[in-house]
């Protein structure tokens, strides 16, 4: 499972943060690795270099193999509970559409 970070200007996506990031979404989406060929993280700063509420959004999309990719979003005050919430989602999903397939 490759994973791919994409962060707009106003994230400062340091060597750190991204080795972090990438071991951490391993780590949560491990069960559906065989399924799974790639994940796109994006971040943004919904409101650029302004403060704000909940400003930060992380979009994970899932590619699967043989089927339409999967893309879920979520929005925290920072960029760790963005992607982690996200993740959350993500995993819902994949558990539903999984969980279809076997039942066919």
């Amino acid at each position: 499972m490759k994973i791919q970070i994409n962060t707009d200007k106003t994230i400062a996506a340091s060597e750190s943060f991204n080795a972090w990031l990438s071991t951490f979404i391993s780590e949560k989406m491990e069960r559906f690795s065989s399924h799974i060929t790639r994940i796109e993280v994006h971040l943004s700063d919904e409101n650029g270099k302004k403060e704000g509420v909940d400003d930060i959004r992380c979009v994970l999309e899932a590619r699967l193999e043989g089927m339409q990719p999967i893309a879920v979003s979520n929005q925290e005050a920072t960029e760790q509970q963005a992607v982690s919430g996200a993740i959350d989602k993500l995993k819902a999903s994949l558990d539903t559409v999984i969980g279809k397939l076997r039942n066919k």
